[in-house]
């Protein structure tokens, strides 16, 4: 049975008090999320007797706050980009704010008040914490009051299971994510190149130098996006091709195939199977959603930052899972649409378990 705590954080600016739920199983694993952000602070497990958090962030609240990388954060209103931030919703067009791209031309994670940046209210519910949040009618640019609720729970077969719950009073977009740092070498490890990935995809969305897919759905045999077996994150990255060229390495949206996920998260599709001979460790992802961006942390380290335990993020240093829709959705009407109707109940559920090798 899972142990539940909640304990101060820090403060706000404007002196809210920020706090940290942790969640605790039989085993001793724990994982750890604050309201700031519905941010997953730690996630840490025993090996060889002493614990390992496999999270990148931070060790107090105030630093969250000042985070512009989004350190496990809940993201959104539209997880990733939008070009141009142009949406047509129920035939009416919006314009997003534009706070991404070379020029800032484009949109990106809901905006300067996205909901990373939220103060989110928490309880203790369903076994988990249970985190909400109202993005108000035009913030960001968005129509309807947008209200959000996402649950943690942890198993005690240490699977951090995040379920997602979203109802607006007008039309709008939902596309929501997690955007968690992971290195199973550990929290201040320099980098995960040397991890091994398997992305169960035999497709991705082809993307520009601002990481705005154009609509094409190319296939990844033959090219270093094939994850189809499993691969070290380190050993294509640096290929001379377009993608990881532009990007400066993995970040990436690939279209899942729908493989099922083992008992008892049948009713998932497998995601990505992420592993690290180091420590030991693997973590796979299985969810609901169509799309997973890897991110494979290329800006990390391009201003110095420091994390727990006074370490400087590094680049590469940290890789993303973040389940979602296909990125530019808005832009691409053959891709499937995050349009949310007018009281309609969106739901989402993905799950991160951690696993020895």
């Amino acid at each position: 049975m899972t142990e539940l705590k909640m304990a101060p954080f820090g403060t706000m600016p404007g002196g809210d008090r920020i706090e940290l739920y942790t969640l605790t199983n039989a085993r001793g694993t724990r994982a750890a999320i604050t309201t700031y952000g519905a941010r997953l602070v730690s996630f840490e497990r025993l090996v060889d007797g002493k614990p390992l958090d496999i999270v990148l962030g931070y060790d107090c609240g105030e630093d969250y706050v000042a985070d512009r990388a989004c350190m496990g954060a809940i993201v959104g209103r539209h997880a990733n980009r939008i070009a141009g931030g142009r949406v047509t919703i129920a035939g009416h067009p919006y314009q997003l704010e534009l706070n991404t791209g070379s020029k800032k031309q484009n949109h990106i994670h809901g905006g300067s008040k996205g909901l990373h940046y939220h103060l989110w209210t928490a309880e203790i519910a369903g076994g988990g914490a249970a985190f909400t949040t109202v993005s108000p009618d035009g913030e960001g640019g968005y129509p309807g009051n947008f209200k959000v609720r996402v649950t943690y729970r942890l198993t005690d077969d240490d699977a951090l299971i995040i379920s997602y719950r979203a109802v607006s009073d007008a039309d709008t977009i939902c596309n929501l994510t997690n955007h968690t740092y992971f290195n199973l070498e550990g929290a201040t490890a320099d980098t995960v190149l040397d991890h091994t990935a398997e992305i169960y995809a035999d497709a991705f969305t082809w993307a520009d130098a601002e990481s705005l897919p154009d609509g094409r759905i190319l296939p990844v045999v033959g090219t270093p996006m094939d994850f189809t077996e499993p691969h070290r994150i380190g050993e294509r990255i640096d290929a001379d091709y377009d993608q990881l060229r532009m990007a400066g390495g993995y970040d990436h949206n690939w279209v899942l195939r729908g493989d099922f996920a083992p008992e008892p998260y049948s009713h998932l599709k497998k995601a990505a199977r992420i592993t690290s001979k180091k420590s030991g460790l693997a973590l796979s992802c299985y969810t609901t959603q169509i799309g997973m961006q890897f991110y494979t942390g290329n800006f990390l380290g391009k201003t110095p930052v420091v994390g727990k335990g006074g370490k400087e993020f590094a680049r590469r240093s940290g890789f993303c899972l973040e389940t979602q829709f296909f990125p530019n959705a808005p832009a691409n009407p053959h891709f499937p649409q995050p349009l949310l109707k007018m009281d309609e109940v969106w739901e989402a559920e993905t799950v991160y378990h951690l696993e020895d090798l």
